[in-house]
Formats: C-alpha cells, sequence, structure tokens
C-alpha cells in the first residue's frame, strides 16, 4: 500500500496548499522537493511555507542549505532516503511536494550512478562556470545528445555532464543508456498527483504571487545575496532562482523595480511551461493522475 504521496506542478498551481490538506489528513510529514526552497536564504522568493503553515504538520527538507553551496538531486535523494526508510517501517506517512520535476523522476526511477571526477577536474570546470564559460556550447561540442536535453542555465547538470566526458572520454547521454539507477520509491510505493491549471489562471497567479513577495520582502532576500561575502558565483544555484537576477539588476541601479518585477514574472510563467513539458514526458499515467485543480485532487484523494 501506498506510503508516499507525490505532489508535483508548475510553480503558483496550488501544491503546498495541497500537501498540507493532505497531510493533516493523513497525519503526514510534509517533504520539499523544490530545488529552491532547500536554501536557507530564499524563504520568500521560494514561495516556502509560512511559519504558521510549517506549524501545522511536520515539515521537512525546507531551508536547510546555505547560500554559497551548489545543491543536487543527488544530495536531496540522500536527504529524503532516511525519511522514506522511516516510512516504509510504519511511520508517518510522507507527503512530498514541489515543482523539480528531476527530483520526482530520480525519486521513483533511481539517479544514474556516475564514476568518480577527480577534483582537479571538478575545481577546473566549476571555475570555468563561475567565469561565466559557456558550459551550454561547451557540452554541445562534447555531447549533443546531452545538451539537446539541457536548458543552457542548467549549471549542475551541464557540470556534472561535461566533467564526466573530461573524465572518461565517453558521453553522458552513452553513460545513461547503460547505467540505470535504483529508484529510492519502489512501485507500489507511492502515488502522484500532477496538477495542471489552466494557463491564463496559472499565469494571472504567478504574476500575482510576484508582487506579493515583492511587499513580503523579497528585495531585502537578494540583497543580503548580493552582498555575501566573499561575492556568489552568479551561476550558483540560488544565484539563478526565478527573480534574483532581475533584482539584483535593480538594486545595482541598471533596471528599475517594475522592469525587474515585469522580468521576473515572465521567467517564472517561462519556467512553469518548462516544468509542464518535463512532466508530460517524465510524470505521465498511470503512476500520475494529472488534475487541473489542488480541490479535484483532495474530492478524489
Amino acid at each position: 500500500m501506498p506510503f508516499a504521496t507525490l505532489i508535483a506542478g508548475p510553480t503558483a498551481s496550488g501544491k503546498s496548499a495541497l500537501a498540507l490538506a493532505l497531510a493533516e489528513r493523513q497525519g503526514g510529514v510534509v517533504v520539499n522537493a523544490d530545488s529552491m526552497q532547500v536554501y536557507a536564504d530564499l524563504a520568500v522568493l521560494s514561495a516556502r511555507p509560512a511559519p504558521e503553515e510549517a506549524a501545522r504538520v511536520p515539515h521537512a527538507l525546507y531551508g536547510f542549505v546555505p547560500a554559497g553551496e551548489e545543491f543536487s538531486v543527488g544530495r536531496w535523494l540522500e536527504a529524503i532516503a532516511p525519511l522514506v526508510r522511516a516510512a516504509r517501517a510504519g511511520g508517518a506517512p510522507l507527503v512530498i511536494v514541489g515543482g523539480t520535476g528531476l527530483y520526482f523522476r530520480a525519486l521513483v526511477e533511481g539517479l544514474v550512478p556516475t564514476p568518480a571526477i577527480a577534483l582537479a577536474i571538478r575545481e577546473e570546470w566549476r571555475a570555468r562556470a563561475g567565469a561565466g564559460h559557456d558550459l551550454h556550447a561547451e557540452l554541445a561540442s562534447r555531447d549533443p545528445a546531452r545538451a539537446a536535453q539541457l536548458h543552457p542555465a542548467d549549471t549542475p547538470r551541464l557540470l556534472r555532464a561535461i566533467e564526466l566526458h573530461a573524465a572518461t572520454g565517453r558521453a553522458y547521454s552513452d553513460w545513461l543508456a547503460e547505467n540505470p539507477g535504483q529508484p529510492v520509491l519502489a512501485t507500489g510505493e507511492w502515488s502522484g498527483f500532477f496538477l495542471d491549471p489552466l494557463r491564463a489562471p496559472l499565469h494571472a497567479a504567478i504574476d500575482a504571487r510576484f508582487r506579493a513577495m515583492i511587499a513580503a520582502g523579497a528585495l531585502d532576500e537578494v540583497r543580503r545575496l548580493v552582498a555575501w561575502q566573499p561575492a556568489l558565483p552568479r551561476n550558483l544555484g540560488i544565484m539563478k532562482a526565478h527573480g534574483v537576477p532581475h533584482l539584483a539588476e535593480h538594486l545595482a541601479g541598471r533596471l528599475d523595480l517594475e522592469g525587474a518585477i515585469l522580468r521576473g514574472q515572465a521567467d517564472t510563467r517561462a519556467y512553469a511551461r518548462r516544468q509542464v513539458i518535463f512532466a508530460r514526458r517524465y510524470l505521465a499515467p498511470p503512476g500520475w493522475r494529472w488534475l487541473e485543480t489542488a480541490q479535484a485532487a483532495l474530492a478524489g484523494g
């Protein structure tokens, strides 16, 4: 019988509210599966659950990573594994919620095991990334198939593929085909909801929430990030969170606040489209039930 409920969907689709309601109904634990909500320094711009929401049921894997650290799907799988073991042994059920589709895919399909990469290679490519090297173009020259699958801003996965090629001479796409991973959650241990609202109301919700974030102190969050010493590299995960680059431009005097807001909203809408595109390929029935609203999930869950 499933002990884990997975809730995915584009940003601002109502995932967190659904997770909270289901966890209260089940006596469960809400577990974060969003790559930005792991950061301690990004509560507002990542739309992390408010303290009063987090007090209603146990929450896990929120705000535990310092801004200066790069986070990865592998680290997230390591962090969630003890929670899965506890639930499997009869502990509280898990309600795993977030917008990072790769986390869910790795959770139920497994993460591809990769060979050890020499520290010198890792340091070289992280230094190049920090200096602004075009990682997507670099990967396209080494592994066109893998480059075609990745967004140019997806620094962690671009680096992983480049480093593997630099270390082994093999394309990551070939390695992927030959080395399937082991899932953390087995078939039968989980059920999933993907919230897929109509585009017009979703975009309106994204735009309204971004302005609400500004009112709630998002600009102060970014001000603290850009003041970090030593300076955080612009390719670091947290510095690419939706809104951070444009608000940083505003703080530097290169963009007015309204322009920064409009660009942040546009980036977030584009990201929501990419989330749905990814999900259509990897978070599909029968394991996943696609629903238009959280209310439909509650009525059927």
